[in-house]
C-alpha cells in the first residue's frame, strides 16, 4: 500500500465524516483514527535560544492582494508544529510569488521530534501562505494556496 492509498483512505473518512477506520490488504493491517476534537492537544515545541529565534525571526503568515477561486491549497498531512524553512538560520523555503514545482518542499511539519518536510502537489504561484511560522498545525489545516500553472 503507498502512500496515494492512504491519502485517499484518509479522504473518503472525512468524505463520509467517519472518526476511525481499520482496513486490512494481503497481511498488512492500516488503522487510522481521528484526533477527538474536544480533547486538547498537547504541541512539543523545539527548544530555541530566544536570542537565536529573534535573530531569525521569519514574516507572519502572508496573503497576496488577490487569491484566485482557481487556486489549490497544500494541506498538512498531519498534526504538529510548522516550520516554513529547515533552520532559524534558514531563508524561508517559499514565498508568495514564488513559482512551486509538484514534489517541491514548501515546509516542514515536526510531529514526534520528527522533521517532515511538505512537498508541493501542484505546479503553480504561491498566492498565500496561510500559517505563521512555528504555529500549531492541525490534520488537513490548508498551508499554503497555490495558483496552478496553465
Amino acid at each position: 500500500m503507498n502512500l496515494k492509498e492512504v491519502k485517499e483512505m484518509i479522504d473518503l473518512m472525512n468524505e463520509h465524516g467517519l472518526a476511525e477506520l481499520e482496513l486490512e490488504h494481503d497481511g498488512t493491517v492500516i488503522k487510522l483514527k481521528k484526533a477527538v476534537e474536544h480533547a486538547p492537544a498537547v504541541y512539543s515545541v523545539p527548544s530555541i535560544p530566544a536570542a537565536a529565534m529573534r535573530a531569525a525571526e521569519l514574516p507572519a503568515a502572508q496573503t497576496a492582494p488577490a487569491a484566485s477561486s482557481t487556486s489549490k491549497d497544500v494541506k498538512s498531512p498531519m498534526v504538529g508544529t510548522f516550520y516554513r524553512a529547515p533552520s532559524p538560520e534558514a531563508a524561508p523555503f517559499v514565498e508568495i510569488g514564488q513559482t512551486v514545482e509538484i514534489g517541491q518542499v514548501v515546509c516542514i511539519v515536526e510531529a514526534m521530534k520528527l522533521m517532515n518536510e511538505i512537498k508541493s502537489e501542484v505546479r503553480g504561484k504561491v498566492v498565500e501562505i496561510c500559517v505563521d511560522n512555528t504555529e500549531p498545525v492541525e490534520f488537513g489545516q490548508v498551508l499554503f494556496r497555490v495558483d496552478p500553472a496553465k
